[in-house]
């Protein structure tokens, strides 16, 4: 599963973006967010997702968790 950094939160239109490791962005809607509220998100955290589509069939963020912890 990809991983990602939250990079900015929209509270008020209830949708984010997350930067990829490739550097690249993807949106999210708050409904794609499991495990945590929409609201309990913040800016910096590492996130894992799955690529889905969205509008126009641009590449969205889906299935949006927060990551777990490395194991050493």
């Amino acid at each position: 599963m990809p991983n990602g950094t939250i990079k900015k939160l929209i509270a008020d239109r209830g949708f984010g973006f997350i930067q990829t490791v490739e550097a690249t962005y993807l949106s999210f809607h708050s409904s794609a967010v499991q495990g945590v509220e929409f609201g309990g998100l913040i800016e910096g955290q590492e996130v894992e997702f799955e690529k889905g589509q969205g509008y126009e069939g641009r590449p969205r963020a889906v299935s949006v968790r927060l990551a777990q912890p490395k194991s050493e």
